[in-house]
């Protein structure tokens, strides 16, 4: 078996197994027999809310057991073929197999991903939350590039991009920022973005042509359906009004629109200033409150909540889980992971997919990777 052939069966055979793993394959074997079972019993739809989480689960699980059997499958025939091509010295024929590999090993890959977005809120739009750190100029144009990079990356996925609070940096860039990403597992996809960000370059801002690092942290919460029911208590809040800011002239909005919420309890500030209505706002704002709260419970209930509250604690050296160096050598690198990429523009383009799917997986596994920063 050629070197290149073995290395896409090894690829797929981790994909398989890490699903089979996520799934718990014989649970959820037994689960999907109990669904179907349910699906024939013609009472199930007296109750119509209950029966379309019946056939949700159902239909998710179908995908997933039916997609992971199917890989197997064709793996063990290209292998079969492959061999009996060697047998025969067909070397045309290995090489159509070699391809069939790598072809059923991207597939793999996305058929993986897909089957790890199944948390609770995974299928929902997400919020992401933007802020500097240290570093004022250099920081805040950072923190742009990254509304940019998840901006771009949305696009390339068919999603939706709504701005919801905006800061301007005093040169350049942001100081913070809040978007609002609407598509399908947009949430389960960006969950694993969230921490500190690291960014090395020589300054375009620095006349001496000197090399600066900047930090920027990121916050990903989902946007929380009208179904789930969080309470919040009015005397819980503060609220603040202020002058929203905008690019100048007839942007500037010329009454106190733009609205805070502090969460006093938990110490959640939210903002919004995107509507020219104090109302909207305010209702807005309330909106992205409820995603915060819900959030913090999702992390509560993840083994990886104490991991993943470190990360986001400081916006600083130490606390990234990716640093992206663009001069003197162009490499980006995630500090969980080990993932890496020699190509930094296609990563700020919106190039994600891969650092997004290692850190799902890792999710699942649990291994954790000694990996060291970059220089």
């Amino acid at each position: 078996m050629r070197a290149e052939a073995q290395s896409h069966i090894d690829q797929i055979n981790a994909a398989t197994a890490l699903l089979r793993r996520f799934l718990d394959w014989d649970r959820a074997n037994r689960r999907l027999q109990e669904l179907n079972a349910k699906v024939e019993d013609p009472s199930l739809w007296d109750n119509p809310k209950a029966a379309q989480e019946v056939m949700r689960e159902r239909r998710r699980l179908e995908e997933a057991i039916g997609a992971t059997q199917k890989i197997e499958t064709e793996l063990k025939d290209t292998i079969e073929l492959i061999e009996m091509a060697e047998l025969e010295g067909d070397s045309a024929l290995v090489d159509d197999g070699v391809i069939a590999l790598s072809e059923l090993a991207d597939r793999a890959e996305l058929d993986k991903v897909a089957a790890l977005l199944a948390g609770e809120a995974d299928a929902n739009n997400s919020y992401i939350e933007i802020n500097a750190g240290a570093g004022g100029t250099e920081s805040n144009d950072w923190a742009g590039m990254l509304q940019r990079m998840y901006s771009r990356w949305a696009e390339r996925h068919g999603m939706k991009v709504e701005l919801v609070d905006f800061h301007a940096g005093e040169q350049a860039g942001v100081k913070s920022a809040t978007i609002l990403i609407k598509g399908e597992n947009a949430y389960g996809n960006l969950k694993v973005e969230g921490g500190v960000h690291r960014l090395v370059r020589i300054s375009p801002y620095d006349s001496s042509a000197r090399r600066h690092t900047s930090f920027a942290s990121v916050w990903v919460y989902p946007e929380v359906d009208e179904d789930i029911d969080i309470e919040i208590n009015e005397s819980d809040l503060r609220i603040d009004t202020y002058r929203a800011s905008g690019a100048g002239g007839q942007h500037v909005n010329t009454t106190d629109s733009a609205v805070r919420i502090t969460h006093i309890p938990t110490g959640i500030v939210v903002a919004c200033q995107n509507e020219r209505s104090q109302h909207k706002n305010r209702a807005q704002a309330l909106k992205q409150l409820k995603a915060r709260m819900y959030e913090a419970e999702l992390q509560r209930r993840e083994a990886e909540a104490d991991v993943a509250n470190a990360a986001k604690t400081d916006i600083g050296w130490g606390h990234q889980i990716r640093s992206y160096v663009l001069q003197p050598y162009q490499l980006v690198k995630d500090l969980r992971t080990g993932v890496t990429s020699t190509a930094p523009t296609d990563v700020l383009d919106g190039d994600l997919d891969k650092f997004m799917a290692a850190a799902l997986s890792q999710r699942v596994t649990g291994e954790k990777v000694e990996v060291e920063d970059v220089e």
